[in-house]
């Protein structure tokens, strides 16, 4: 079986997909950080540097901004693309100004209170679970620590345009969000649906941002039936 390569939001590791689900249990799957390097592109060269010659690709938030960049270097290796809550397009300079202030928070010892105001909790569906979601985000995001959120925070800082990698990307994809993502909204997922001209859209009801914590089972349930080939993976005309 084709090996499913996952790539984690930013100052997150494995513990964002939780429990992979049986189906998985005969199939490689390999969790790629995103965490040694300070771009994207070189984000997605060391991925492929350590990836199998082909494989699946998914990734969540900037996780799935890396996979946009995989799939822009060696579009050939990727047979299955998904892109969970995430944004094909360069950062604003809005955003990007926020930037160095947290930067130097976080390397000056105050990296929990930089995530505790990020982890804002509107960006989760209202719910008995968010809590223990946001005390997991934080606990991810303390034992990656404040180096790696520094490269982190200038990779996205200075991401390019990815809308002519998906425009070109003919294989089979999946778009998937969560109905109260306010991080990274519908139009951005309907305008990636768009540009892959082989994809699926899915909206996970009662999730936000991290639909992979928040509604295990849907998530899981549309990441399946994307990397077995059924689902309908096809861009409706």
């Amino acid at each position: 079986m084709t090996p499913l390569v996952l790539i984690p939001g930013m100052m997150c590791d494995a513990r964002l997909w939780g429990p992979l689900p049986d189906a998985l249990a005969r199939r490689m799957v390999i969790h790629a950080p995103c965490t040694e390097a300070d771009s994207v592109p070189a984000l997605a060269a060391a991925l492929l540097a350590d990836a199998p010659p082909r494989f699946h690709l998914a990734g969540l938030s900037m996780g799935g901004i890396v996979a946009m960049e995989v799939v822009r270097q060696a579009p050939e290796r990727v047979e299955r693309l998904a892109l969970l809550d995430t944004n094909p397009f360069a950062e604003t300079d809005a955003v990007r100004q926020r930037r160095p202030p947290q930067i130097a928070r976080a390397l000056a010892g105050d990296l929990a209170g930089v995530m505790r105001e990020e982890m804002k909790p509107h960006y989760l569906a209202p719910g008995p679970r968010n809590q223990a979601v946001l005390d997991l985000c934080l606990a991810m995001a303390l034992a990656l620590g404040p180096e790696v959120f520094a490269r982190q925070s200038n990779a996205l800082s200075t991401r390019p345009d990815q809308c002519d990698a998906l425009a070109a990307y003919p294989g089979p994809a999946l778009v998937l969000m969560g109905r109260h993502d306010r991080l990274c909204p519908l139009d951005r997922h309907e305008t990636m649906h768009r540009l892959l001209p082989a994809s699926r859209l899915v909206i996970i009801e009662e999730a936000g941002h991290l639909p992979t914590l928040e509604q295990p089972e849907a998530t899981w349930a549309a990441l399946l039936a994307w990397s077995e080939g059924s689902g309908g993976a096809q861009h409706p005309a």
